[in-house]
Formats: structure tokens, sequence, C-alpha cells
């Protein structure tokens, strides 16, 4: 008997093991969207904890909790893992892999190898931050921009973190070249241009950004690697080097990255608006031309960044005249939205819900950025807690509530089952909530002087910064409930038909999860993506 039992033990181990290895060498586009998935979100927890951290420590001043160089090193992990390990790869690694091939009508992206390779350099990158933590001095302290000449003469393990991003980078880069071609050469016969949904049409753009941009950032970290090791002294004022080309490099592969973040978000909110609404998309042509002109004058707008490093009246005039422009294409996006909903047959789901949250926390947060961009106030707030909430706003309350509203739209479709609308309602509310008790009490501190990556700070913002930790304690709940949540309808939900919000992109016209090669033979374009009529909303 015992005999017998060791035997059925041995298989199932070997099963198990079979179906692990079958999962992380697999070349199938959904499944390898679903690992960056699961790997985005795990990275996303992490980080997440590490910022409760920090407001904890800030709710009270003076030393508690920690001491000033755990405090940094918190906070230089913190950005670090958002950054690299969750915000740029969130919507673009994970739904993008999954939906573009199902919504142009092909069986896989065009390299499937390569789109392996990619998640795999992901996986490395991001082993390579976390040793990094624990090993050559410590945890990086310089802040997740890695400014020199702190980073190239800190004794913490600074060299394995730019290692680890030089590393991320090619994994964005190849992901990046697979969408492109993907796009060129996969679509189905009948998928003209004008017929691509608009959240094919973000990764399209994002992808362009991704190969353009991101061999800047990963010469610059590279540069900063051997300047550690070699003493290159490209940045060293000792050695004839200047700090500031370090600043020109990274800002002009930072600010389009925000654009790589922001992009794939906007064509989710794009795809959500019209369903819920029973509306085709107001403005198609302008919302794919506003994607264009955002990914190209976002790439020319880097030196708003670096208004107070002394450069000529006549660069931040002109930096400042192109920070104003590439709002443009933003508020376009923003009306077009806004328009789709006028007179729409209204479906409050918890998708659309997260999406209205979108819109209203980047349109907030892309106000901030204009006070930003106009020269004579950025003077004011530059390096305060006010650049600290504009970031956040656009980054968490845009691609990150893009990604939320993403999760709840396509979970359905890619698991096959239904979360509670009960508790996603719940955590909707005390997310929108408590993202804005969490960060505009720093608008107003940035606006009253208090500045950004400080361990310490005068008496007189401690009511703020007890409303703002308070904030996040309202975030981390939403945060836990909404994962809970759609965690349980993954695994116990109700089946989920095959479309259940009435979509008309090809993704809503196969079975849910969708078959191997997904689709049984191939597809016939006979609608455009955003026409409603004769297709039934049964889930709303």
């Amino acid at each position: 008997m015992e005999n017998k039992d060791n035997t059925f033990n041995f298989l199932k181990n070997q099963e198990n093991r079979s179906a692990f290895f079958s999962w992380i060498f697999s070349t199938d586009h959904k499944r390898i969207g679903i690992l960056y998935l699961g790997s985005i979100l795990f990275f996303f927890a992490i980080a997440a904890v590490l910022g409760l951290l920090l407001r904890l420590k800030l709710m009270t001043p003076g030393p508690n909790l920690m001491g000033p160089q755990t405090y940094n090193a918190l906070f230089t992990v913190h950005g670090v893992i958002m950054i690299f390990l969750v915000v740029i790869p969130s919507n673009s690694a994970s739904f993008g892999n999954i939906f573009l091939p199902i919504q142009i009508g092909a069986k896989d992206v065009f390299f499937p190898r390569l789109n392996l390779l990619s998640w795999w350099l992901y996986i490395a990158g991001a082993v390579m931050a976390i040793v990094s933590l624990f090993s050559g001095g410590g945890a990086p302290d310089t802040g997740w921009t890695f400014y020199v000449p702190f980073s190239t003469i800190t004794k913490t393990n600074v060299s394995m973190s730019v290692l680890a991003v030089f590393i991320l980078g090619f994994s964005s880069i190849l992901t990046g070249l697979n969408f492109i071609t993907t796009v060129h050469r996969l679509r189905a016969p009948e998928m003209t241009w004008q017929k691509i949904p608009l959240f094919t049409w973000s990764l399209y753009f994002t992808a362009w950004i991704q190969v353009l941009a991101t061999p800047i950032l990963a010469v610059t970290v590279l540069l900063v690697f051997l300047e550690r090791f070699l003493g290159f002294g490209l940045f060293d004022p000792t050695k004839g080097g200047d700090p500031l080309l370090y600043q020109h490099l990274f800002w002009i592969y930072s600010h389009p990255a925000v654009y790589i973040m922001i992009l794939p978000a906007m064509g989710i909110i794009s795809d959500i608006i019209p369903v819920f609404s029973r509306k085709p998309i107001f403005g198609y042509n302008f919302i794919v031309v506003s994607g264009f002109l955002i990914a190209f004058a976002g790439s020319l707008v880097w030196g708003h960044h670096m208004f107070v490093t002394g450069m000529s009246d006549f660069a931040v005039g002109v930096f400042s005249f192109l920070s104003f422009v590439v709002a443009i294409p933003s508020a376009i996006k923003v009306f077009n939205w806004i328009a789709t909903l006028y007179k729409g047959s209204i479906y409050l789901t918890p998708p659309f819900l997260f999406a209205l949250s979108f819109i209203f926390l980047f349109s907030l947060g892309g106000l901030c950025g204009l006070v930003i961009g106009s020269a004579g106030t950025d003077m004011h707030v530059h390096d305060t807690y006010f650049v600290v909430a504009h970031f956040h706003y656009v980054i968490f309350g845009g691609t990150i509530f893009g990604f939320f509203a993403g999760f709840h739209f396509w979970l359905p479709k890619i698991f096959g089952r239904m979360y509670s609308f009960k508790w996603a309602i719940r955590s909707w509310f005390l997310l929108t909530v408590g993202f804005n008790i969490l960060y505009f009490p720093m608008l107003i501190m940035g606006l009253q002087g208090m500045p950004r990556r400080y361990y310490d700070y005068l008496p007189q913002f401690q009511p703020l910064q007890i409303l703002s930790t308070v904030g996040s304690w309202i975030t981390a709940l939403g945060l836990l409930i909404m994962f809970v949540n759609l965690f349980q309808g993954m695994r116990k939900g109700e089946i989920a038909p095959g479309n259940p919000w009435g979509g008309a992109t090809l993704e809503w016209t196969i079975s849910s999860p969708p078959p191997l090669e997904n689709f049984v033979e191939p597809p016939k374009i006979t609608r455009d993506p955003y026409d409603f009529r004769g297709i039934p909303i049964t889930h709303a």
C-alpha cells in the first residue's frame, strides 16, 4: 500500500513539474501574457508594501520606524520595482501579449520564441534587481533615477541595479519589435488599418517608443556601470565629465517612457468606454492620430525636467512650449471619451467605473503637469511633493487604474469566469476615494514648499502627512479587496459566456478562455470594432 502511495505521489509530482515547465517554456502568446500578468501583480504587491512603510514613517516627523539610510533604500527599491517591473510592462506586456494577436485576427505574435525570451529577460532583470537589495553593500539609495554623481560614488549595490535595468530594457525592446512586426505582417486579410481596435493602435505606437527610446536608457545605465568600475569620467566633473549629460540622456528616455506607460492604458479606456456606452467611439481617426502625436511630441519635451539646471532662456521657452503642445493630443482623447458617453446607454459595470476614475485622475494629473511644464511655476514646485502627486496622478491614477479597468474587462475572457460585481464596485470606491486622500494633500504640501525625497520634515506639514497616510490605508484596503475578489473569480466564479459585455472586437467572437490558436477558422471581419448593433450585453 505504501509503495502505491509513493508511486502516486511521484507521478503527481512529475505531472506538476511537467505542467510548470509547459508554462515557463511555452511560446503561446496567451500563456506568456498570463506569465507577465502574474509576475507584475507579484512585484506590485511588494512595491505597494514598501510604499505603505514609507507612508508610515512619514506620518510623524523625526526619527521613527527606520533610519535615513533605510528610508533612502526603500524609496529607491519602491521606485525601481514600480517603474521598471510594474508600470512599464503592466498593460503592454500582459494584456498586449494576450489580446493584440487576437484583435487583429492572428494566431500568435510574429516571433513566438523571441516573445518567450523577452519574458525570461524580464524575470532575469527582476531577479537581479531583488538580489541587489541584499548583496554588495546593500540596497541602492540613489532614488530610481540613479542620478550621478551620487550613483557613481555610493558604496551601495547600484552596479547590479543598473545592470538589471539594462536587461529589463532589452526585454522591452524585444516586445516592441514583436508587436510592430505582428501588426504589419499578421493582420487578417480584411483587417484594414481603419478597422484596427484602438487598444492595438496604442500598443503599436508604444512599441515604436520602446524600440527607439529604450536603447538610450540602456546605454546610459551601462555608462554608469562602466564609470563605477573603470573610472571613465564621462559624468565626473573632476575628470572633465558633466553630470548634466546624465540628466539629458536619462530624461530623453524617461519622458517618452511616461507614454510607454500611459498609451496602452489609454487604449484600454478607448475600448471600454464605447462598449458600456453602446455607441461607436467618437472620432476614431482623431484618437488614432492623437496617439501618434503623443508618441512623437512626447519624445521632444525631456528638458522640462531640467528647468532649474541653468539652461538658456531660449531652451526653457522651447521646452515649455512643447510641454503645452503635447497636452493637446491627450486632451483630444479625453474630449472624445466624454463625447462617446454623451447620450449613450450607460452600463455602470466595474470596468466602466474604473475607466471613469481613470479619466478624472489622469485629467487632474495632466493639469498639474501644465504647472510643471511652465517654467515660472516649475521654479516654485520643482522637487517638491507637488511633483510626487503629479507623477502618481498620471502613473497610478492613469496607467494602473487603466490596468485595473482592463483586468476587470478581460478577466472573463482570459480565465472563462466572472467575479463578484458587488465587491468589485466596493473596491473601486475605496481605491478612488483612498487615492485622492493619499495624493491630493501632497499637491498642497508641494505648493507650501515641502521637498520630496526627504526623510524628515517641519512639524507644520504633519496634519497633511497624517491625512495622506490614512489615504494609503484606504487605498491598500481597496487593493486587497479587489485582488481577493478577482482571484476568487478566477478560481470559483460563475462560468463566463464568450461575450458577456457585448463587445464587437475580435476577442469577443471566440470562446472564453480563447482556444490554442485563437480561431478555429480564419476570422471574417464583418463589422467595425465599435459597431454594437445586434450584440446583446448579458452581464451588466
